[in-house]
């Protein structure tokens, strides 16, 4: 028998339920808290000390706040601010073709690969599977890429080699399968191609996934220097990309420094460590403006694309 529903027992189950939803709220909010700082504190203190002097940080270490205030080390980085801005520009049109482009072909192979009605969807999925298992190696990779397409010192060289990516596309395939088929089989009743239905039903219903997808593809542009380390040259730096002139800055501040160390010589004209937190700032900048822009598809697009079966 269950217990009456009194008065007096129904503000008793209240309390019960209200202190438990306190303490729920307590503790998801401590956690979130937590974790929020956590993830915070770090950029925070790389921003305050890339403004803080180089000897302050040497001698005090970092600090929460610019102790002494110093613009040092992004005067040197903007020392050339023509060649900054050239690689701000080759990486801002490599990561936005690059991710428009692998946005339309990702969604597509995922589109096509979902489809009940295109029988060999099986084996092709095992095909680009079986990609993720195995792989050629460096040097056949290095040769194809050189050798075969001639993507020495070429703009496209930034693009291509990232434009596939399986992972994504096993998302986009899980997204689409969500979507209910009888759209397609409705719109083949209407005369409508694939192209038609791809662009104008699938993709419109597509944006969480695609924000998502998009999001991945985007930060792993942004901040590539692998590909620009291996296809272009010195003789070719106008194509350099942000990153990789960055890192290019540091490996010769820190190569001066250990050759300055060993000929016992004072070397204290470059910050390299207001020089790392100023690097650090400039190449992450970008990035944190454009992703409040996505938050919002960011979960439901990663949550529907890995949970549907």
């Amino acid at each position: 028998m269950g217990v009456p529903q009194t008065a007096g027992n129904k503000r008793r189950l209240g309390r019960i339920y209200s202190t438990d939803r306190v303490i729920f709220y307590v503790l998801g909010y401590g956690i979130l808290i937590f974790f929020a700082l956590a993830c915070f504190i770090p950029f925070y203190l790389t921003v305050v000390n890339s403004f803080m002097d180089e000897g302050t940080i040497l001698r005090e270490g970092y600090s929460f706040y610019p102790r002494v205030f110093s613009l040092t080390g992004y005067g040197m980085i903007l020392r050339n601010p023509v060649t900054i801005l050239q690689s701000y520009g080759v990486t801002a049109f490599v990561t936005i073709t690059g991710t428009a482009l692998s946005l339309f072909f990702v969604s597509m192979t995922g589109f096509v690969l979902s489809r009940r009605d295109f029988h060999y969807r099986n084996f092709m999925s095992l095909f680009f599977y079986f990609t993720t298992l195995f792989s050629g190696g460096l040097v056949p990779y290095y040769l194809l890429c050189t050798k075969a397409l001639h993507f020495t010192n070429r703009i496209y060289a930034l693009i291509i080699p990232s434009l596939f990516s399986v992972f994504n596309v096993i998302i986009a395939k899980n997204f689409f399968r969500a979507i209910p088929f009888e759209i397609v089989e409705s719109a083949k009743i209407d005369g409508a191609n694939d192209f038609t239905i791809y662009f104008r039903l699938i993709l419109p219903v597509s944006i969480p996934l695609l924000a998502t997808i998009g999001l991945f593809i985007a930060l792993g542009y942004w901040n590539d220097w692998y590909n620009c380390m291996l296809f272009i040259n010195s003789r070719h730096q106008e194509l350099y990309t942000l990153q990789y002139y960055l890192q290019n800055m540091l490996q010769s501040a820190q190569a001066m420094q250990r050759v300055a160390e060993k000929s016992g010589l004072a070397f204290s004209t470059v910050p390299m460590e207001s020089m790392k937190m100023a690097m650090t700032v400039i190449a992450t900048g970008p990035m944190l403006l454009a992703y409040p822009f996505v938050q919002k598809y960011f979960v439901k697009g990663l949550t529907i694309g890995a949970v549907k079966g």
